[in-house]
């Protein structure tokens, strides 16, 4: 009964401080003049990803490498798309410029990063000190082009927040909410995630579901209560910053931490090496052409996007089981579902190209 009880706790608090912290963060945004996509990039976005730095730093000074990339490689995924998916399909999303042309370029950046440090089969101290630097750096950045903005930009940002009169004491006001909507998330994700795999347990679901399931995804629901949460109060730049700042944020710094804690920085398996991290660059630049089209993504781009990480996680398990249809899946992916995938969303995002120039 408590394990249900919990379950119902841990729910209620994720959408309380998902809205606490969207509330706040908004207002925050409005009084000190910053744009609410750099709020959403950094504020919501690192504070979201408390959870994946908590996991992984951990993980990796016990020595459990594995755990610590999984937790990174594997909450970008879901991140993009899941969260991303989820948000759109709530309300589909407008997509600030800004994103296009430094963030989400730096986050397939980032991932392809990853993928460099980790052909000599681990991540340095020196190199997770190398990345730790770029989250400052990137934060330094954020607020440098926020206070550079002009004033047409600014009252664009304020068309997308709703107007909030000035009220006594309201910067401590805005700062203790978002601090009680991050308390709340993370106490919230801690009840989903225990509550949720002693119910799995107790109906015989295997260890590996669950941690390709509610301990894989269990450290991104705030990202994902938020970014949901944002997308239904009209928060969209809110929403898909959030998105892409906790992936720059997991990178640099989650797995840059973790580098710096663990005795011979994190190790990488072959697996990860091989297929988990390529997934997380390929995901990261799919988004690129979808974003570009049209600066919107849709409720069809947000089904795509689940229905992309249902064969993700698919292809997972019938490669831990080695099951028979593993093949059949595989190539089905790779001839029938993935090529007409990337040509169609390549030929929207040139003929979206086109018209800009054709615009200019």
């Amino acid at each position: 009964m408590w394990v249900v009880l919990q379950l119902v706790i841990g729910l209620v608090l994720l959408v309380v401080g998902a809205e606490w912290l969207v509330r706040g963060a908004s207002r925050l945004a409005q009084a000190f003049g910053v744009s609410p996509l750099v709020i959403g990039l950094t504020v919501v976005a690192f504070g979201t990803s408390a959870p994946e730095l908590a996991v992984s730093a951990f993980a990796s000074f016990q020595g459990n490498a594995d755990i610590a990339l999984g937790n990174v490689v594997g909450s970008n995924i879901f991140n993009v798309l899941i969260i991303l998916g989820i948000s759109a399909v709530v309300m589909p999303l407008v997509v600030h410029t800004q994103l296009i042309r430094l963030d989400v370029p730096l986050m397939i950046t980032v991932s392809g990063l990853v993928y460099v440090l980790a052909l000599d089969g681990s991540i340095s101290r020196l190199e997770g000190i190398g990345l730790f630097v770029g989250i400052i750096l990137y934060t330094w950045l954020l607020i440098y082009l926020s206070r550079r903005e002009t004033k047409e930009a600014q009252a664009e940002f304020s068309s997308n927040s709703p107007e909030i009169a000035p009220r006594k004491f309201g910067l401590w006001i805005d700062l203790f909410i978002i601090v009680a909507g991050l308390a709340a998330l993370m106490v919230g994700s801690k009840f989903l995630i225990d509550s949720s795999t002693e119910i799995a347990r107790a109906l015989g679901i295997s260890e590996l579901i669950i941690g390709l399931t509610i301990v894989a995804a269990g450290t991104s629901l705030p990202e994902l209560a938020t970014s949901v949460v944002a997308a239904y109060r009209g928060q969209r730049d809110i929403a898909v910053g959030n998105v892409v700042g906790s992936n720059i944020f997991n990178i640099l710094s989650v797995l840059g931490l973790s580098a710096i804690l663990g005795q011979h920085g994190v190790a990488v398996s072959a697996t990860a090496l091989n297929f988990d991290i390529p997934v997380m660059i390929a995901v990261a630049v799919m988004c690129f052409p979808v974003l570009y089209t049209g600066y919107i993504i849709s409720r069809g781009n947000g089904l795509l996007f689940l229905g992309y990480y249902v064969a993700y996680v698919t292809y997972l398990i019938l490669q831990q089981y080695q099951l028979p249809v593993l093949d059949t899946f595989k190539n089905a992916m790779l001839w029938f579902v993935i090529p007409p995938t990337v040509a169609t969303i390549l030929a929207l995002a040139v003929w979206q190209w086109r018209k800009n120039r054709v615009a200019a």
